[in-house]
């Protein structure tokens, strides 16, 4: 792992002691915004309605009890039936086969309570990459804020100085116009960097869906910068355990088993029937004088020849279900594995432009100390001392930038793997 250095380690220093006991890691703070928003919640909702489904898929395992009770008025007696009658009856009805509809619709069923369970761990790392990026938004506005407070200190110093100068002729009116009109600019600067921070600070307050303020952050996940990543095994573990993927997947398990379902159609079915009827010639039943009583069985063999072709379009839809759900998996593994790519790519050249970024800020000091020692004997303009000024900050906010980029990426690639 390599150290952060300069501007961006500094500054986390000075907050050290301000650090409270109740201070938030990056952990802490990705557990509560699963714990805490509402989205996390929704997904949840639609794993336990996936759960009824599946009890649901279970009902045509169970016989079915029915009840009913008839009354009849008829125009006139006949030989078989009063006028005025009613039939009570109960009724139990267990299919005992019906073509392995049951069995794959009950497979479909727990196939998509697993895609629900994918998306909902799907959902919690887009959270915590979402609340990563926050984090490092606030220590990306923490450490510009520093950057313009340097920039605003040397400047004040200056102009200091130039009044000094001024007083006693060195300088004229309008180079110390010149140290004054920079100095209000980095003040400018640095009031906007203050308010960018508190609102970074806002944001990730509302991604995690708890109050935190600046100084319940601890940035010791930014004190060490990442290690060089194998491409390769990253790829691996996204290709088989990132949810998306696996979720996918489940929803071509669940296609196939609705082919094999529809395919019941083709089948007999056979159903076993038992009832209990009473009859009476009463509208209450059990009030007349005459009765009669039926127990009966039956077993049911049925099956259907012809349904318009209906039969052959829902297997062929079923099919066509599933072909198109694999061609999408193929376009997201495809895009998944460019974007992991690519990410790559950016990580690799952030890591090598932190070595940069930080040469840069050592020869911009180097170049302010000399172009100080000119100007204090007269060598150096004012435009030239200004500007050694303005090239050191531009190399302090190139590092702070490059160093977001390098952890930007490796959240991402995180994400990729579902590695939070």
């Amino acid at each position: 792992m390599k150290r952060v250095s300069l501007v961006t380690a500094t500054f986390v220093g000075c907050l050290a002691g301000a650090v409270a006991a109740q201070a938030m890691d990056l952990t802490a703070m990705q557990n509560a915004a699963v714990d805490n928003r509402a989205v996390v919640q929704r997904f949840i909702s639609n794993v336990e309605s996936s759960e009824q489904d599946v009890a649901l898929a279970k009902g045509p395992y169970y016989p079915s009890v029915d009840l009913s009770y008839i009354t009849n008025t008829l125009d006139e007696a006949s030989d078989f039936e009063n006028s005025e009658n009613s039939v009570a009856e109960a009724t139990v009805s267990w299919n005992m086969f019906s073509g392995f509809r049951d069995k794959y619709n009950l497979l479909t069923a727990r196939q998509l309570q697993e895609v629900e369970e994918y998306r909902l761990q799907g959902i919690k790392q887009d959270l915590r990459l979402v609340v990563a990026l926050s984090y490092l938004g606030v220590y990306d506005s923490l450490a510009n804020l520093k950057v313009t407070e340097d920039a605003v200190r040397t400047l004040e110093r200056v102009y200091r100085d130039g009044e000094n100068r001024y007083e006693v002729g060195l300088i004229g009116k309008n180079d110390l116009l010149k140290f004054r009109v920079d100095y209000d600019n980095a003040d400018i600067n640095m009031k906007a960097a203050r308010a960018r921070l508190d609102k970074s600070v806002n944001s990730l307050a509302r991604e995690i869906g708890v109050g935190v303020t600046l100084e319940d952050l601890r940035f010791e996940e930014f004190s060490i910068l990442p290690n060089e990543l194998d491409e390769m095994e990253y790829l691996q573990r996204m290709l088989v355990s990132r949810s998306e993927i696996l979720a996918l997947e489940g929803v071509i398990a669940a296609s196939e088993s609705q082919v094999r379902a529809s395919y019941a159609d083709y089948y007999p079915s056979v159903d076993l029937v038992g009832s209990y009827s009473r009859y009476d010639d009463n509208y209450f039943n059990g009030a007349g004088d005459e009765e009669d009583d039926e127990l009966r069985a039956s077993l049911v063999l049925s099956m259907n020849i012809f349904r318009g072709f209906t039969k052959e379009a829902q297997t062929s839809k079923a099919k066509l279900e599933k072909r198109g759900n694999q061609f999408e998996l193929q376009e997201l593994q495809e895009t998944l594995t460019n974007d992991l790519h690519n990410l790559f790519i950016d990580y690799r050249v952030s890591l090598e432009n932190v070595e940069v970024a930080r040469r840069s800020i050592e020869q911009a000091e180097e170049n302010l100390r000399i172009t100080q020692l000119k100007y204090d004997e007269g060598l150096e303009r004012e435009s030239d001392l200004l500007d050694a000024i303005a090239s050191l900050s531009r190399a302090q906010a190139n590092e702070v930038a490059v160093i977001r980029t390098v952890y930007s990426n490796y959240f991402q690639i995180q994400r990729m793997v579902a590695g939070f």
